[in-house]
């Protein structure tokens, strides 16, 4: 425990940042997943194909593998950006793919009469799933989104392998000074529990608060 206090100021800062890229990733995440939502339930067939593609294509590579390439690959071809902004946006477009197949499926728990009625009063289709259906699909899709936002806490450790000092390189930081991975590790492992649990307690009361009733 001696060590963990000892450290404090180096572990709460790497807390800070795995705290703030999980924000920024999960939010930029939420944004992209509404538009890959809306290209998987569009009617235009070659939109709903590139949906398809992008969700195939990010639930079937790793992420580490996508971090190495945009931190290494970008620089190659005149991309530059920071270094927690690169590791961002990477997260938010993985989880991305993950946040639309959620929204999707609350898409299409959402009666089909409510899309009806929303074209009858003229909406377009961008209208309704704006103003009908997305918002009835949220409801019903708030702790597949607490998932996912867990998910993207625990994936923001692999940022740490390519040069983002956050919770996880602050620990392994600590123990190569100290050598005590056992109190040191523990410890971040808490910490990342903590979050989770924070997480699943607050999803799991709005879901009982916004629950549709039928």
């Amino acid at each position: 425990m001696s060590v963990l206090l000892d450290h404090l100021p180096e572990l709460w800062q790497g807390l800070i940042v795995t705290i703030q890229l999980t924000a920024a990733s999960f939010a930029g995440a939420a944004v992209l997943g509404a538009v890959v939502c809306a290209l998987r339930v569009s009617p235009v067939r070659v939109l709903r194909a590139i949906g398809t593609a992008y969700v195939e294509a990010f639930q079937n590579l790793p992420l580490l593998v996508l971090l190495v390439l945009a931190f290494f690959g970008l620089p190659e071809i005149g991309i530059q950006a920071g270094i927690l902004t690169t590791a961002i946006v990477v997260i938010a477009v993985y989880e991305a793919a993950y946040v639309g197949e959620a929204l999707r499926s609350g898409v299409n728990a959402v009666s089909k009469g409510q899309g009806e009625a929303a074209r009858a009063i003229g909406l377009t289709f961008g209208q309704s799933l704006r103003y009908v259906i997305l918002p009835q699909a949220l409801r019903t899709v708030v702790q597949p989104l607490g998932n996912i936002f867990i998910a993207t806490t625990m994936n923001t450790a692999l940022a740490a392998a390519v040069g983002v000092v956050d919770l996880t390189a602050a620990a392994n930081r600590v123990n190569l000074a100290e050598a005590q991975p056992i109190p040191i590790f523990v410890g971040a492992g808490a910490a990342y529990a903590l979050i989770a649990a924070l997480a699943g307690f607050v999803t799991g009361r709005l879901e009982r608060r916004l629950v549709i009733l039928r």
